[in-house]
């Protein structure tokens, strides 16, 4: 299974109950099937030419209403995270996985290289992260890097947690006993999977991937908007839609007015930046001009 995906998988799964455990289980099972029956939904989710956000959202427009909503989850994740080529085979997986905890009531790990076991780890995160603000990313930052430190700086602490020899339970136990009630349940889950999904010899590592894990959502979660006028409600709502079907993420906005746009709007999210202003199209435009293009394309013309 995709590193991610099983990640993904170990938050939701392992957070259900009985009922609700089979319920998805078998919801899991029955879309498997629905896939393999139709070629029509098949070529979409293996259609290499569709972004992986876009094959989601798509995905989601279908079975919103129809499945669990944590399997809808766990089914949209598989179809944004997973390559074209493995989706179908990606939610067939997690059928087994489902199908085998709901019977052992086990989680069952597969043995990784460190960064697919980082990677693993992140996955959880997404699962984690989806319903929470995005001004409580902050705080889990911080609390990961101070747990980072604190075991990087205590020796007998680090031997203990990075035995890969010692008891999985213990050294999970041990997590739990000095963190709980001291940080957010996000943050106790999280450093608890460090130890869990990632590699032994790892953890002070994982978890600073994590911390800049945390930093790089939370950029993703914010649109910095800049705008020449005030935006009314229903111009905001039709951004964070636009937004969230673009990035994946439920979008939340930080709106800034600046004159100086002369109209449009300049949105910045993650590593994304749209210029859609007056004042960038000008800007294009003397580009334009001052390299010779727009002659050019003039002179070119067939009238």
């Amino acid at each position: 299974m995709l590193a991610k995906l099983e990640g993904y998988a170990a938050a939701l799964l392992g957070s259900l109950d009985a009922t609700a455990l089979a319920t998805v289980a078998a919801d899991l099972t029955r879309l498997e099937q629905t896939i393999l029956g139709r070629s029509d939904l098949r070529a979409v989710l293996s259609d290499t030419s569709i972004a992986g956000v876009a094959r989601g959202r798509i995905l989601h427009d279908l079975l919103d209403g129809k499945l669990d909503e944590t399997t809808l989850r766990l089914a949209v994740y598989a179809a944004t995270a997973a390559p074209a080529q493995e989706v179908d085979h990606s939610i067939a997986e997690l059928a087994v996985v489902a199908q085998v905890l709901q019977a052992t009531g086990e989680f069952v790990h597969a043995t990784l290289g460190l960064l697919a076991a980082r990677k693993r780890v992140g996955g959880f995160a997404d699962a984690l992260l989806e319903g929470l603000d995005a001004g409580d990313f902050a705080q889990i930052e911080r609390d990961l890097f101070s747990w980072a430190r604190a075991i990087e700086e205590n020796q007998d602490l680090r031997r203990l947690l990075l035995d890969r020899d010692a008891a999985l339970e213990a050294r999970v136990g041990l997590t739990r006993q000095l963190l709980a009630n001291k940080v957010s349940p996000v943050t106790l889950r999280l450093a608890c999977y460090v130890i869990e999904g990632g590699r032994a010899r790892d953890v002070v590592g994982t978890l600073d991937f994590l911390v800049d894990y945390v930093a790089q959502a939370r950029n993703w979660r914010v649109a910095r908007v800049y705008t020449a006028r005030p935006l009314d409600e229903s111009s905001q709502s039709q951004l964070v839609g636009s937004l969230t079907s673009l990035t994946g993420k439920n979008v939340e906005l930080q709106i800034a007015e600046d004159p100086a746009l002369l109209g449009g709007v300049l949105v910045e999210v993650g590593d994304l930046r749209l210029d859609a202003t007056t004042r960038g199209r000008l800007g294009a435009l003397h580009d334009a001009v001052a390299s010779g293009r727009l002659y050019e394309s003039a002179f070119n013309r067939n009238d």
